[in-house]
């Protein structure tokens, strides 16, 4: 439920609720605005019209409303205003365009630098790479692990880049926290619920894409565990869904973009490279995740696409990546955003 305190209410009256709400067994998520504030109250459901009734009539307390949505804390229910996620200096959910490029897997040491100053120099923010990599078939490249997370660190230290990369077992976290700046939850895992749990106790971004048939509700569902847990800031990545057409690798659900804007308060990317698998259908696909209103991209970019350990039929050439990077400047032009 929604309690919203009245104008003017005292530190005292704002902390007397939260203890009354947490007196029933809810845990409670203050949001303090510029003229009032507004207690989220999260439980389980049982007396909720009991409850309601008692804190109308605390004092300080305007209305208490329930949610009706079952992601209460992304939805916009609790939070009207967007999500900000804030970056020294790199801001992800505002008026800035954050776009993560880079391979999709690290490989070898000059690969994962060349690529690092390419995407640096054609207006990307953030390098993606994957260290641990969960493939469909077991013999197939696994990552490099922890080398793999030491060649992202030194490609950050030589270019600025902030780095995201993908965390695939709750044993690794710990590791992988060393050197990530973002955590990356893989399609694959956006219903691992142990792991998304622990996710939501370190201080980390976590950038959550949608599973390959996974509905809105259960991808806002899996944000909202991560959440729950205290760690506010998530990013939501459309990624593409299977669908019963063959001729891309995935179909790359655009309306998701303003649909999870209207349904959440959370900022929402788009996953070019997987939502198509087709090199050549990027750049019209990234300019149509600018018209939507989506806050950035994260695009697979490879010096040598042929002979990449994967995704290299996804994988843009650093130069592709550079012109796509100038016409998507257009449409952000007339979207009000900047890289």
């Amino acid at each position: 439920m929604i309690i919203s305190m009245l104008r003017g209410a005292t530190p005292e009256q704002i902390e007397h609720v939260c203890d009354k709400i947490k007196s029933f067994g809810y845990s409670v998520h203050p949001i303090k605005g510029e003229e009032r504030t507004v207690i989220g109250a999260i439980g389980d459901g049982k007396d909720k019209d009991r409850i309601i009734s008692v804190m109308e009539s605390v004092p300080g307390v305007e209305s208490v409303i329930p949610i009706l949505q079952p992601f209460k804390l992304v939805g916009r229910e609790l939070k009207k205003g967007k999500t900000v996620i804030q970056m020294d200096g790199l801001t992800i959910g505002g008026d800035q365009f954050v776009v993560m490029a880079g391979p999709c897997s690290v490989e070898y040491r000059e690969q994962i630098l060349t690529t690092a100053e390419k995407v640096k120099a054609a207006g990307a923010r953030i390098l993606r790479g994957g260290a641990y990599k969960p493939r469909t078939s077991p013999y197939d490249f696994q990552g490099l692990e922890e080398e793999g997370l030491k060649l992202l660190a030194e490609a950050r230290e030589r270019t600025g880049l902030k780095i995201v990369t993908e965390i695939i077992t709750t044993e690794n976290i710990d590791l992988v926290n060393e050197y990530t700046d973002i955590f990356q939850v893989g399609a694959r895992n956006m219903q691992n619920f142990a792991l998304l749990k622990r996710l939501g106790r370190v201080k980390k971004p976590v950038l959550l894409k949608r599973g390959m048939m996974s509905t809105l509700k259960e991808l806002l569902m899996s944000a909202e565990y991560i959440v729950s847990q205290g760690n506010p800031e998530v990013i939501l990545c459309e990624r593409g869904i299977r669908t019963f057409e063959t001729y891309t690798r995935n179909t790359l659900d655009i309306a998701a973009v303003p649909a999870l804007k209207q349904l959440s308060h959370l900022p929402v990317i788009v996953d070019p490279s997987h939502g198509t698998g087709k090199r050549s259908l990027i750049p019209p696909v990234s300019k149509a995740a600018v018209a939507v209103g989506a806050d950035g991209l994260i695009v697979e970019v490879h010096p040598n696409p042929e002979e990449a350990f994967s995704d290299g039929q996804q994988s843009l050439l650093p130069e592709e990546f550079a012109a796509m990077m100038e016409g998507i400047g257009k449409y952000l032009d007339v979207e009000g955003k900047r890289l």
